[in-house]
């Protein structure tokens, strides 16, 4: 039942990635969601209480269950692990203990040191999540994935913005529009090399990538009017999500 126990978890807390997921080869999803349903454990572990040492040890806990299944020993009982145990392997371990390891920044409340940190931050949560999906799937090029997650994870910091800032998270480097317009500008040329390089991306890996359907539009709606991020106005209109969706998800990850 791990696995039925996953994909209902993923259903709840994470509908954009359940919805992407749903739309993959049956076989992607017992991959998919097992994987999702860790990161949705992770994401919110810093958020479930105001302890930072509780926090902290919540975290180590999957870090720990990580490193079980790296080096091959029995794994802590979980729903979420007892599936993930199934799926991923040493290296895919490896990676998303970065990932991990980087969602320490949201137990507290200190901004990124500079641009290398916060671009650090996306790309182990963003693309260490979607590089290992895309792997374990099919044949992929590491630097094409990590190009359209950077895209994605920038999109979702710009969408989760207010709530972050409510939260006393200070994500952006700089906040001006003029900020917003040069990241939001630098995460859609990355997303575009990637879709140039689409090739290297096999079809069954690229049902990994689906989940990041939503991402263009955001950084799009965002170079033409980047006070929108302040105004928490990225808002998807449900009709126009929906085409958007079943484009991607029937044309390919890259549209």
């Amino acid at each position: 039942m791990s696995f039925e126990a996953c994909a209902a978890l993923v259903e709840r807390a994470d509908p954009l990635r359940f919805r992407a997921t749903m739309a993959a080869p049956v076989p992607a999803r017992q991959i998919l969601f097992p994987l999702y349903a860790f990161n949705v454990e992770v994401a919110r572990a810093p958020w479930v209480t105001q302890e930072t040492m509780i926090a902290e040890m919540r975290l180590q806990w999957w870090r720990d269950a990580l490193e079980e299944i790296a080096e091959g020993h029995t794994v802590r009982r979980h729903e979420v692990t007892d599936a993930l145990a199934e799926v991923l392997d040493a290296d895919g371990a490896h990676c998303l203990d970065g990932l991990i390891a980087a969602r320490r920044w949201d137990i507290y409340k200190d901004p990124f040191e500079d641009q290398a940190h916060f671009d650090d931050y996306i790309n182990a949560t963003s693309g260490h999540l979607m590089f290992t999906a895309a792997r374990l799937l099919g044949d992929t090029t590491e630097a094409t994935v990590r190009d359209f997650a950077y895209g994605v994870g920038v999109a979702s910091i710009f969408q989760a913005l207010p709530a972050l800032e409510a939260q006393g998270r200070a994500p952006l480097i700089d906040g001006s529009d003029a900020g917003v317009e040069q990241l939001a500008s630098a995460a859609i040329s990355r997303m575009n090399s990637a879709a140039r390089a689409r090739k290297t991306v096999s079809k069954l890996a690229g049902a990994g990538l689906v989940a990041g359907y939503h991402a263009r539009p955001v950084l799009q709606k965002i170079l033409s009017d980047p006070s929108l991020v302040a105004l928490d106005g990225l808002d998807t209109n449900p009709a126009r999500d929906s085409l958007r969706f079943l484009n991607v998800s029937v044309r390919g990850w890259w549209r």
